[in-house]
């Protein structure tokens, strides 16, 4: 499970500590989705998920308000009993004197802000989901394609970097060369970046680490970019019977996901670059709705066969 820490929230989104006696040090966020307590300010805690960052708005203040201050009292400490890792008041609205006695009683941080909790709460819930989502670190390239995320990898020495290479000379850009670093922020979405030590450098043997936004320019690099195409790069074997067709698609798994690749065997005289760019045209057809080589190919056989 990733975390992050609530000092990491506050700077990102200009917080206001209202309660500074309490320490920030140690409290963790783990939780990707935000909480608005509507249902335990009227008593009801069944199923509160407490890992969750609270937001009040408008609405919760409201009710509040009308509270007979006995009932507030009472809902506000069972409410901060549960711990959860801190709370964010909307719309800069006036903070309850209980909250500030429960917070402090039970060590829960309490923030405003002055944007309201609708806006507030969809860029939190994005920012979190991509700061909490599952993660791994691929040994290959990513590279830009016609707008197409692809994917390059195989063993060390096959090629990958020098074939990343041609295609930034073609015009396409380069996300991360050697180690990229892939997020799951959906449930079938991937996306891709470069850790911050290496990015935008890539390593030719026999020439060295190149600084590819130096020598191509800035629209010769992206920062992030979804994994739409795996192409695996593998040395030509003979005898082994490669596939001319592509009728049946071949996946990878990253993260559980199931992701479109195409094995490309390397040898002499086969212009990589130019085979990887032909793949990514055609998931990019497939995502426009084109009718894919197969289909095709099927439409053909049958007129064929009705002319016989």
């Amino acid at each position: 499970m990733y975390s992050i820490p609530v000092k990491k929230l506050v700077k990102e989104f200009r917080l206001k500590n209202e309660i500074e006696e309490i320490s920030l040090d140690g409290i963790k966020i783990t939780n990707f989705a935000l909480n608005r307590p509507a249902l335990q300010l009227a008593g009801f805690f069944d199923y509160f998920e407490n890992d969750a960052v609270q937001v009040m708005g408008l609405v919760e203040h409201a009710y509040l308000e009308k509270l007979e201050p006995i009932f507030r009292e009472q809902v506000l400490r069972q409410l901060f009993s549960y711990k959860f890792p801190c709370l964010i008041v909307c719309h800069g609205l006036e903070i309850f004197p209980e909250i500030r006695i429960f917070a402090s009683e039970f060590g829960v941080p309490v923030f405003r802000t002055d944007k309201p909790e609708y806006d507030f709460i969809e860029n939190v819930t994005r920012w979190l989901k991509n700061e909490l989502s599952e993660r791994v670190t691929i040994h290959g390239v990513l590279v830009d394609i016609y707008g197409v995320g692809v994917l390059i990898i195989g063993d060390s020495g096959i090629g990958k970097s020098e074939t990343a290479l041609e295609l930034i000379k073609r015009g396409h850009r380069l996300v991360a060369d050697d180690a990229v670093e892939i997020k799951k922020i959906s449930y079938d979405t991937l996306q891709g970046t470069c850790p911050e030590l290496i990015k935008h450098f890539i390593e030719i043997r026999g020439i060295g680490i190149i600084d590819v936004k130096e020598l191509f320019g800035v629209g010769s690099v992206k920062q992030i970019k979804n994994i739409d195409l795996v192409i695996k790069l593998e040395m030509w074997e003979a005898g082994k019977v490669y596939t001319k067709l592509g009728l049946n698609d071949e996946y990878y798994n990253i993260l559980g996901l199931e992701v479109l690749c195409n094995t490309i065997p390397v040898r002499p005289g086969r212009n990589t670059a130019v085979i990887c760019e032909v793949a990514a045209m055609n998931v990019r057809n497939r995502f426009m709705g084109s009718e894919s080589a197969e289909e095709k190919l099927n439409e053909r056989l049958k007129a064929l066969k009705n002319e016989d």
